[in-house]
């Protein structure tokens, strides 16, 4: 079976779609900044409930449902893992290693899909796309700079790794019936009692956002949340995950580029160099050598 971007030829629409969703999710870590005091889980909660809040009206206007034990049990893992279980990861691995450590792991998810995202989606791992990928999570290692931690903080940065390649693979069976809005507005809604549970757990107490947080919060849910997921659901079902997946690495530059926007400092030399190869592995990998990059769906959807 060949890849959906060999089928119709590299997507335009799924490649500035992944490119932009990638962009906006890099200047979370900026907007985090605002949200240091307000309790995690239940601002993540939150986060997704807006996000789901926009999404399920549009969502439940077409009689198309997910069906069967297979698609529900799909959302709900990805609810789980690429949601809930991702953000989990991510909070305790920060209380071990440092930010770039985390990154640095988190990162690697481009070499992961070049292998898994192929085979899930029922084609052949490219050669081309992988090495694209080992540049890219180069890039994106540099970019992030090298840091420490303890055995604890690599274990669960090795979790968010997982829940962060989980988020694309569980996707891809249920865009081809479903679409993006669906896969995006069903997979949030889920998540959020997943996340009141995890906050009940750690002994968080709600409290009222302040005005700054409650501009984050909206913020993270309505661009970060809503718009950027699905800008990636659409593009994964557009030009396959391993293509996809190589946008990741415009995290930490778009991290760079929004903290030096914000005052936070000029990027470093190893900042410059990693963004330099995160652009190689992309430009390297995007496309199947020989072909052009074409409008419309690389898979066939059921809207």
């Amino acid at each position: 079976m060949t890849r959906p971007a060999e089928r119709a030829g590299a997507d335009a629409r799924g490649i500035a779609g992944a490119a932009c969703a990638m962009v906006l999710i890099g200047t979370l870590m900026a907007v985090s900044a605002v949200l240091g005091g307000y309790p995690l889980f239940f601002g993540q909660a939150v986060r997704y409930g807006l996000a789901a809040l926009i999404l399920l009206p549009l969502a439940l206007r077409d009689p198309l449902r997910p069906r069967g034990v297979r698609e529900w049990a799909l959302l709900t893992a990805l609810a789980a893992t690429g949601l809930a279980g991702f953000n989990y990861c991510l909070i305790e691995a920060a209380r071990s290693a440092d930010p770039a450590t985390v990154g640095a792991v988190v990162g690697a998810s481009p070499v992961i899909l070049a292998v898994a995202g192929p085979l899930v989606g029922g084609y052949r791992p490219s050669g081309r796309v992988l090495l694209a990928a080992a540049a890219d999570a180069a890039g994106a290692a540099l970019a992030n700079g090298l840091g420490d931690g303890d055995l604890r903080g690599l274990l669960f940065s090795l979790g968010a790794l997982a829940g962060e390649v989980l988020f694309s693979l569980l996707a891809v069976p249920l865009l081809p019936r479903l679409g993006p809005l669906r896969v995006s507005a069903y997979s949030t809604a889920l998540a959020v009692p997943l996340l009141l549970a995890a906050a009940l757990a750690a002994g968080e107490a709600p409290r009222l956002p302040s005005p700054g947080e409650g501009a984050a919060l909206g913020y993270t849910g309505v661009v970060i949340t809503a718009g950027a997921f699905l800008l990636w659901f659409d593009a994964l079902g557009r030009i396959g995950p391993d293509r996809a997946a190589l946008f990741g690495g415009l995290i930490p530059v778009s991290a760079a580029a929004t903290g030096a926007v914000l005052g936070f400092g000029a990027p470093s030399g190893g900042q410059i160099l990693g963004c330099l190869l995160v652009g190689l592995g992309v430009t390297c990998g995007v496309s199947p050598p020989g072909r052009r990059f074409t409008l419309g769906a690389a898979t066939s959807r059921n809207r």
